[in-house]
């Protein structure tokens, strides 16, 4: 149980899995897992140990000059080289598992996102391995054209990615989670060492001031920018209705017919009905835009949650790893309910993705922005505890963020962001947003605390600046996650909100919170800063304020 929220911990520890009646076959199998294990453990190589613990919670730094044109060093490929290798023997290890757990939801499922999430990892140390050698750099690499901040990006998803694995294996009895700790923490060293050399010159964001936008960021094209603002029945490549008046019933359908690792941007126009299914847009399916009539004309429901059974990870009702997404005018719910613990409407892993005048409407942990750059205009987001969570790099502009009412003595937090290590460029950033009661905790906003966040891990990043605080919000402003964990590390902001929940006098006085007042340190978490968003937005054609100026 959390201490302060009396609901789970996010490493899933607090319900015990069920007994598996598939033991006797994991025994069989253990005596060859352990040869493997320590096959792969033998052939590892030797590493220097890197302690976070050395360094001090900051801002994040500009991007140098010369950010688009560095080059690593002989000594970072080797070792991108070396924890590929050490990724294929993790998943020959794991998938030794998959397939023979079906008695068990919860480990079967843990299986399954670890297989997913290492063969994230894969792609993105790919990427940058390509990346880091352009002269045979391949279109997958593709990403803002500033090398060091793409590097960046990329390293940091693959490094969070393994800590994700074993959060899902947490409390499932031991076996697995035994057996592959050491590939994962390898993998976890090795990546940790890559993206200490890339962040040494920093390049967190792009170049950009504080000019604004009235389409979207740079890497939102033009082609882009005319498809957020046209009529999708005019755009749409594939038609999705509930009455078969399109090409598909479902939207699932759509998504696996569409084409993979599509170069031009691939529309799917979902009419207006409420979807029941889960929605998984894979990582081959690259550029595919999904344009709906409106919030909550057209909305996409599923109801999975950690106490059935699944893990935090696989509980979305829409899951995106495919680079380059898009979404417009819809809604994703998860309708579990507060009882349910972890019940995730959103999760995101898409590089360079969009999401536009769409709601993501659940209570704990509703929207899952767990990795790469992210961007979120004119949305609506409801939950409970941690309901905005993850270890992207996302701005949210223009949008609602709505807590509930939760379960008794539970307490809201808004947000509950994840970076683990301080080189990773992730981080979350709510500019010109509004944080307000929703209709069913209006009445009770004395009785349920409610706070701007908690650092779910050790350099947990946030930043609130040029929003509407309501009167909702605790005057204290942020909350522990678990004692003294993280105070000294984290970096949490304000900066120029207002709203009977803004005031600075009684914030908390914790070492890595920090009241800004210097529009250049605030600058640093805005579109074009933070997320490179005069590099790919204005290709998406979504509306978008490049800096502090409205």
């Amino acid at each position: 149980m959390t201490p302060s929220l009396l609901c789970p911990l996010r490493s899933n520890t607090g319900i015990m899995a069920s007994s598996r009646p598939f033991a006797s076959l994991l025994l069989l199998l253990l005596l060859l897992l352990l040869l493997l294990l320590t096959s792969a453990q033998g052939n590892s190589l030797n590493t220097t140990a890197w302690h976070p613990e050395c360094e001090t919670p900051e801002a994040p730094r500009r991007a140098s000059s010369s950010a688009s044109s560095f080059v690593p060093s002989a000594n970072f490929v080797s070792t991108l080289q070396s924890t590929l290798d050490e990724i294929k023997k993790v998943m020959s290890l794991v998938s030794t598992f998959s397939g023979v757990l079906g008695g068990d939801l919860r480990l079967s499922s843990a299986v399954d996102d670890c297989l997913d999430l290492l063969d994230l990892s894969s792609d993105e140390l790919t990427w940058t391995l390509s990346a880091s050698q352009p002269t045979t750099a391949s279109a997958s690499a593709s990403g803002t054209g500033n090398r060091r901040s793409d590097l960046r990006s990329w390293m940091s998803a693959a490094l969070g990615n393994q800590d994700t694995c074993k959060e899902g294996l947490d409390g499932t009895g031991g076996l697995v989670e035994t057996l592959v700790a050491g590939g994962l923490d390898m993998v976890t060293s090795l990546v940790s060492n890559g993206l200490r050399e890339i962040a040494a010159g920093g390049g967190t964001g792009g170049k950009g001031g504080s000019r604004r936008l009235m389409g979207f960021p740079e890497w939102v094209s033009e082609a882009d920018r005319r498809l957020l603002q046209a009529q999708p029945t005019t755009v749409a490549d594939a038609v999705v209705a509930q009455d078969g008046s399109g090409n598909y019933t479902t939207v699932e359908a759509a998504v696996v017919a569409a084409p993979a690792e599509g170069a031009r941007r691939y529309v799917i126009y979902v009419k207006k009905g409420v979807y029941k299914e889960n929605v998984e847009v894979k990582k081959k399916k690259w550029n595919l835009m999904l344009v709906g009539d409106g919030m909550g004309q057209t909305v996409i429901s599923g109801s999975r949650s950690y106490v059935d059974g699944w893990t935090t990870y696989r509980s979305a009702t829409f899951a995106v790893a495919g680079k380059g997404f898009i979404a417009r005018d819809l809604t994703i719910e998860n309708t579990a309910g507060p009882q349910k613990h972890q019940a995730v409407a959103l999760r995101s892993d898409s590089d360079l993705s969009v999401f536009y005048r769409c709601e993501f409407s659940g209570y704990q942990d509703t929207l899952y922005a767990h990795s790469l750059r992210q961007f979120y205009r004119e949305c609506r987001i409801t939950g409970t505890v941690d309901f905005v969570f993850g270890n992207a790099a996302a701005v949210f502009q223009n949008c609602q963020l709505l807590p509930r009412l939760p379960l008794p003595e539970q307490k809201n937090s808004v947000t509950a962001q994840g970076r683990k290590d301080p080189n990773q460029n992730t981080g979350f950033s709510f500019q010109f947003c509004n944080v307000s009661a929703d209709a069913d905790l209006v009445g009770f906003t004395n009785s349920t605390p409610t706070y701007l966040g908690r650092p779910w891990k050790e350099y947990s990043r946030t930043v609130f600046m040029q929003s509407y605080l309501g009167s909702l919000i605790r005057p204290e402003g942020w909350l522990e996650w678990n004692a003294e964990f993280a105070l000294d590390t984290l970096y949490y902001a304000e900066y120029m909100n207002y709203g009977p929940g803004s005031g600075l006098g009684n914030r908390v006085k914790w070492p890595g919170y920090h009241a800004l007042s210097d529009p250049a340190m605030a600058a640093n978490f805005t579109v074009a800063q933070f997320i490179d968003g005069n590099m790919w937005l204005p290709s998406t054609g979504v509306k978008y304020t490049a800096g502090l100026t409205v």
